[in-house]
């Protein structure tokens, strides 16, 4: 987990391929400008991430802040990193 989402500043524009330990499935590249593939991206990367270094490189604290309310994501995971960042919680409160 980053210490906080101000430290999670991944790309925001552009096409970005994911490693094959986060998204194992056939080559896909994810253009950030479309919304259906920044969210998907994003999910993935939050359930597979394997380090913090994984989740620096390709979050964003303000993007993920934005999308959270509408991520799928497991339950327990979202717990988790809205037990660290109350922001997060806030923000899909508000998006209800």
């Amino acid at each position: 987990m980053p210490e906080s989402l101000e430290e999670l500043d991944g790309p925001t524009s552009g096409a970005v391929r994911l490693p094959r330990h986060i998204d194992w499935g056939p080559a896909y590249e994810y253009e950030l400008g479309d919304a259906a593939d920044l969210a998907v991206m994003y999910e993935r990367v939050l359930r597979e991430a394997r380090s913090r270094e994984d989740l620096q490189t390709y979050l964003d604290g303000i993007t993920l802040w934005r999308l959270w309310a509408h991520l799928v994501l497991p339950s327990p995971l979202r717990a988790l990193w809205e037990d660290r960042f109350p922001e997060l919680a806030d923000r899909r409160v508000a998006a209800a």
